[in-house]
């Protein structure tokens, strides 16, 4: 199993992002996936979810209407598009597998102006 995050970055306030994680090893059509982020000095918690068959996703209170996960089933890939982006939402975002409870390697999110 293989996960690899890109497109993180520094962005503004109210400015935005799109995520990426490319997945490897596995039948990607088959599991759910989720992304999660850890902020300094704070636990890891779940950003969102999506099911194998794209067709549920789930986020948490305070990213709702702000964040979108979706999945490429071509490309082996799920996103996460970050709008209205907040200096809270500064983290390490981490793309992970439950099925297989495996983690990418994390990209850094900065928001800051």
């Amino acid at each position: 199993v293989q996960l690899v995050e890109s497109g993180g970055g520094l962005v503004q306030p109210g400015g935005s992002l799109r995520l990426s994680c490319a997945a490897s090893g596995f039948t990607f059509s088959s599991y759910g996936m989720s992304w999660y982020r850890q902020a300094p000095g704070k636990e890891r918690e779940l950003v969102a979810h999506i099911t194998s068959a794209g067709g549920s996703t789930t986020y948490a209170d305070s990213v709702k209407g702000r964040f979108t996960m979706s999945r490429d089933y071509a490309k082996n890939t799920v996103y996460l598009q970050m709008n209205s982006l907040k200096p809270e939402d500064t983290a390490v975002y981490y793309c992970y597998t439950p099925r297989f409870n495996f983690w990418g390697q994390g990209t850094q999110v900065t928001v800051s102006s």
